[in-house]
């Protein structure tokens, strides 16, 4: 892998990560851009402890643009887009529209490929282990900076999902605090630490999917199942097997059966429907552990904790949406419709090609 680091024209970095080692990265940014401007700020809910950020400058973000003035196509000639050169393997560069900015962390944005008709699913394994290590290298550099708590890769496929790009691409938020959702599982670490005398939790979850009838796909380095509380219609979760906090964690054997297992995994999910059914619209989301202290989580360290993708689809059946409504939206009790073994049993069953 090499990796050039550039800026665009209204200074914002951007990073090529290209598959060969000799290639060369010096086109310039030519568009007439002023310094982006935004308002993003973080609030913190006093009476549900958690963080919401306002971030009011994203209402004039690009919204659907037709797909020859999509701006995570390489620039061609005069159409000149977020990418200044004419082809590239994986990029990566600041969100114009962030979330987050300045001492309320940083957004970025990760093209997979510069081919805007394709998908994830559709990458070779040279690609998808390209995209890994453009994750791994991003984790590393944003964990370094002082206003940022927490890393998170993820990606949201599909306009049900409300992505606004229909170029294969995902996101990365290096937040400032540590999120709700892992708070939530270092605290279950915890309490379960210490009842249990020392034992992991995450270890005893993998142990006991392990030896149930939700596993879905299982390698050498990484297993992938449905979990036993799977709060929607089709929820996988994927662990390696050798427990890592983060994906700097991981060893040269997991990172070379990671694409065969995850790209398998994502080929499977556009199959769940059946034959004629447009992709399925899903997020992936990576779970690491925090860079920042963890004293309120007594008695847990950033190697307690396990990383692993949760993939899910809000699609229950053709063509029919999970919307979170009264139960889970007012009260976050989610209902699912489909029970866990049944949907680790369909995604068995269904070939990925």
């Amino acid at each position: 892998m090499k990796k050039t680091s550039t800026r665009l024209a209204d200074g914002r970095e951007l990073i090529y990560y290209d598959l060969r080692d000799d290639t060369v990265r010096e086109a310039v940014d030519r568009r007439p851009l002023e310094r982006t401007v935004t308002t993003s700020e973080v609030r913190r809910d006093p009476l549900l402890g958690d963080s919401v950020a306002i971030a009011s400058h994203r209402q004039g973000r690009t919204y659907h643009p037709p797909a020859d003035e999509c701006p995570l196509c390489p620039s061609q000639g005069d159409r000149l887009s977020e990418i200044p050169d004419s082809s590239y393997d994986a990029v990566v560069f600041e969100n114009r529209f962030p979330s987050l900015a300045g001492d309320s962390g940083r957004c970025e944005v990760v093209c997979f490929t510069s081919d805007h008709n394709s998908s994830f699913a559709d990458l070779t394994e040279e690609q998808a282990r390209l995209v890994l290590e453009a994750w791994t290298d991003r984790t590393s550099e944003l964990s370094h900076l002082p206003s940022v708590e927490q890393v998170f890769c993820f990606e949201n496929r599909g306009a049900e999902i409300g992505v606004t790009l229909g170029h294969p691409h995902g996101q990365i938020y290096a937040y400032p605090f540590t999120t709700p959702r892992t708070a939530l599982m270092l605290r279950s670490l915890a309490a379960h630490k210490e009842a249990t005398g020392g034992e992991n939790l995450f270890d005893a979850v993998l142990e006991r999917e392990l030896a149930d009838e939700r596993i879905v796909l299982e390698g050498e380095h990484w297993v992938a199942f449905v979990p036993y509380s799977a709060h929607w219609p089709y929820e996988v979760h994927l662990y390696p097997k050798r427990r890592v906090p983060d994906l700097l964690g991981l060893d040269e054997e997991a990172r070379t059966e990671f694409p065969k297992v995850y790209l398998e995994l994502l080929r499977r999910f556009d199959r769940i429907f059946g034959e004629g059914e447009p992709p399925t619209p899903y997020i992936a989301a990576w779970h690491q552990a925090p860079f920042g202290a963890l004293e309120e989580f007594e008695g847990v360290g950033r190697d307690d904790f396990a990383l692993h993708l949760e993939l899910f689809t809000i699609r229950r059946t053709s063509g029919k949406l999970k919307f979170l409504a009264g139960s889970e939206s007012g009260m976050n009790v989610f209902i699912n419709d489909i029970r866990p073994e049944a949907a680790a049993q369909r995604l068995r069953e269904v070939a990925s090609s």
